[in-house]
């Protein structure tokens, strides 16, 4: 991911007051829900609902499949371990969104110690507007990706049908069509066969 600074001063925190950017926040695996609504706690908490305007985990729709073969819609993180953050960033809003629990720091680039050897603190830099537009464009036309906890190469047992309690190995998995194609074991020979997905089980 690539980002365009403005100039900025030479803090890494003071900035001019002006119009919100989005600012992206590496946060702890896992934990992009709980700091979101630990920011928007403290938000109100610290009264800075007039720096810190939304917090936002971009996703994308998907479809899984369960092993009867019903499907759920749910969401899937677009980039994990990353929220982001439109703000106007000056010290307060800054200080307060690097310390909420799990936050690991804000993308930017990394200002070097005038003196020592230690590692600098990380200058925010603010996504560009075609970055923001290419982000939100793909959360709003993303078509849903369907998934399913069964791969080509996975052993699955037969539960239904002809050919029930015949065992096999997963050659091909269509999502579109809620079947699969597994090469089965009948009569001592490998003979390929098209199941639908409630009519498996995925083996060890």
């Amino acid at each position: 991911m690539s980002f365009t600074a403005d100039n900025e001063s030479e803090s890494a925190t003071k900035v001019a007051v002006g119009k919100p950017r989005w600012y992206v926040v590496q946060v702890a695996a896992g934990c992009e829900k709980k700091v979101k609504t630990d920011i928007e706690q403290r938000v109100n908490s610290f009264n800075l609902s007039d720096r810190v305007l939304e917090i936002r985990i971009p996703q994308s729709p998907t479809v899984k499949v369960r092993k009867d073969g019903s499907r759920y819609h749910g969401e899937e993180k677009v980039l994990p371990g990353y929220v982001l953050v439109q703000m106007i960033l000056d010290d307060h809003a800054w200080q307060m969104v690097k310390n909420t629990p799990n936050v690991i720091n804000f993308v930017g680039a990394e200002q070097r110690r005038a003196v020592g050897r230690g590692r600098g603190h990380v200058k925010p830099m603010p996504l560009s507007h075609s970055e923001v537009d290419r982000i939100f464009k793909q959360m709003e036309e993303a078509e849903p990706v369907v998934k399913i906890d069964m791969q080509v190469g996975d052993n699955i047992l037969v539960i239904s049908g002809p050919f029930k309690n015949f065992a096999g190995e997963v050659m091909e998995v269509s999502t579109e069509r809620s079947k699969l194609k597994a090469l089965l074991s009948i009569f001592g020979r490998d003979t390929p066969v098209e199941l639908e997905f409630n009519q498996v089980e995925k083996q060890g």
